[in-house]
């Protein structure tokens, strides 16, 4: 049960930074900084929501119970 209990808090570690990420770049997005860095946050918010997905998928892999406390961003 520690193995598990120590997964599961990996795999939010890893869960939490990724969707605070993607939420601080889409409030970025929203700011209106002019087309180049518009394009920069394009694909930092991409590869935010890739990250988001990979940790969410990693955390209901390990505890499929857990997908009901995760934030939908």
């Amino acid at each position: 049960m520690e193995l598990l209990d120590m997964e599961l808090a990996r795999a939010r570690q890893r869960l939490n930074p990724a969707e605070r990420s993607l939420e601080r770049a889409n409030e970025m997005l929203d700011d209106d900084c002019g087309v180049g860095i518009n394009i920069a946050l394009c694909s930092r918010i991409r590869a935010a929501q890739q990250r988001v997905i990979e940790a969410r998928s990693r955390l209901t892999k390990i505890d499929p119970t857990s997908a009901d406390g995760i934030r939908t961003g």
